[in-house]
């Protein structure tokens, strides 16, 4: 049977790499699939490759409007949510010396303020024994020049998993969160010296590669199913093995 057969999902940030991937491994497991990013031409493009049993709401979880029209529309449309998996985030380089405030309020108003009101609003719709899957970073706990502020963020992800399991154990839901390591999807080539940067973390990373988008999918599919029903507050690191020594 597959493994999320009629449940609903949302994904947000699925329009490329890791979110575009998971929510391809959702419908693929049976889910009807919401996925979200702030360029329609890029979700509707996304829709078309996964095929079936998915909807392209375009959304930035950093303005509560969009937030709010989002889950109208899964309200309406399939009254629940099963499944959430809070992905959209954003990441520019900048070192302290460098930082300015519309970098620094840009970072957390999307990876922390849009985290947290993404799963607050989401919550009156999230069935009671659901599961929410944060998405953290291997940079929350691993110091990389230029990534404070990003670090930072994906630092209070983390804490949010662990408050909300607390918060929400009356009714059952598992929150999780998912951190990844170095992975090789589009915004890699966006960086100045791609292929450097490639051949560092295929120096850093045990496994000798970075990682690819369905392998965090998978690990997103564990967390979402009844296979995970007793993981609840834990960090799910996949990394090909860069932060264990």
């Amino acid at each position: 049977m597959p493994r999320l057969k009629d449940k609903v999902a949302v994904v947000t940030g699925g329009n490329s790499g890791i979110g575009l991937e998971t929510a391809r491994r959702f419908v693929e497991e049976g889910a009807f699939v919401y996925i979200t990013g702030r360029r329609q031409a890029e979700l509707d493009k996304a829709a078309t490759l996964v095929g079936h049993d998915i909807a392209a709401v375009r959304a930035d979880i950093g303005n509560d409007g969009d937030l709010d029209r989002l889950f109208a529309q899964v309200r309406a449309e399939k009254g629940r949510i099963d499944v959430l998996m809070a992905n959209a985030g954003f990441l520019e380089e900048q070192k302290l010396g460098e930082t300015t405030p519309d970098h620094f309020d840009k970072t957390f108003g999307i990876n922390a303020r849009g985290t947290y009101f993404t799963v607050q609003k989401a919550l009156p719709l999230i069935r009671d024994g659901g599961s929410i899957i944060l998405v953290s970073s291997i940079a929350a706990f691993k110091g990389f020049p230029a990534h404070d502020t990003y670090a930072a963020t994906k630092a209070a992800v983390r804490s949010f998993a662990r408050t909300w399991t607390a918060e929400l154990k009356d009714r059952r839901i598992r929150v999780n969160t998912l951190t990844p390591g170095p992975i090789e999807t589009p915004i890699i080539d966006t960086y100045k010296g791609a292929d450097q940067m490639r051949a560092f973390f295929s120096q850093a990373i045990p496994l000798g590669r970075m990682g690819r988008p369905v392998e965090i999918a998978n690990a997103a599919l564990f967390l979402a199913s009844d296979e995970s029903s007793f993981v609840a507050g834990a960090e799910l690191v996949v990394d090909g093995g860069m932060t264990a020594i």
